[in-house]
């Protein structure tokens, strides 16, 4: 190949996708394909140094430009070290979370203007785009009840209404871009939410090769 293929996992917290995309990356591995995993924020040293700020909860007094920027810039970061070059070997590039994140939690749920988010983390990236996206699609109520309240991150212990409209612009832009976007129900159990996964990225798998 020529070029590699790169997906990304969204959705809400709880919604599963590193499990899932361990159970993938297993499956395409078997299959001997070469698999890079990676995750945001973080990837690398810098953008893992941008996740502890980002996340830790003492820091709720962040300005929200500030989160917005701290995203992208670490966003930047593992596109230049470990993305593109990744897809410049011919690799399959699974990824935890891109810029539909920051369009999610930044855009709609903290009210940032959509278009200077997507604008700035187009610079950051050289307008990197998924060639598949799988949202996780799961209520904000399930998901949350799923993680460990006691454990919970900056993000994660944001209130119920922040949640619910990160949930609505998921909804909105998987509408926007339905040649990119695959949803799968994130309350099916694991296995068939695996397989449901797994069938989609082959079916795009064996276009790209064709």
């Amino acid at each position: 190949m020529d070029r590699g293929f790169f997906i990304t996992f969204e959705g809400l917290e709880g919604a599963g996708k590193s499990t899932q995309m361990k159970i993938l990356k297993k499956h395409l591995a078997s299959k001997g394909w070469p698999v890079v995993v990676t995750r945001e924020p973080g990837g690398t040293r810098i953008g893992d140094e941008i996740r502890d700020i980002l996340l830790d909860i003492d820091n709720k007094d962040i300005d929200y430009k500030v989160e917005a920027l701290l995203y992208a810039a670490s966003r930047a970061q593992l596109v230049s070290k470990i993305i593109r070059p990744a897809l410049e070997e011919g690799k399959v590039v699974l990824s935890d979370r891109y810029i539909d994140s920051s369009l999610a939690y930044q855009g709609y749920g903290r009210g940032l203007p959509t278009d200077l988010i997507l604008e700035f983390n187009r610079w950051g990236t050289d307008a990197l785009q998924p060639d598949l996206t799988l949202l996780l699609k799961l209520p904000a109520e399930v998901g949350l009840s799923r993680n460990d309240s006691e454990q919970a991150d900056r993000i994660e212990s944001e209130c119920i209404s922040f949640h619910k409209r990160v949930e609505a612009g998921y909804d909105e832009m998987a509408g926007l871009s339905k040649d990119r976007y695959r949803i799968i129900d994130g309350s099916q159990s694991s296995e068939k939410v695996s397989q449901e996964i797994i069938k989609v990225v082959e079916d795009m798998l064996k276009v790209g090769v064709g």
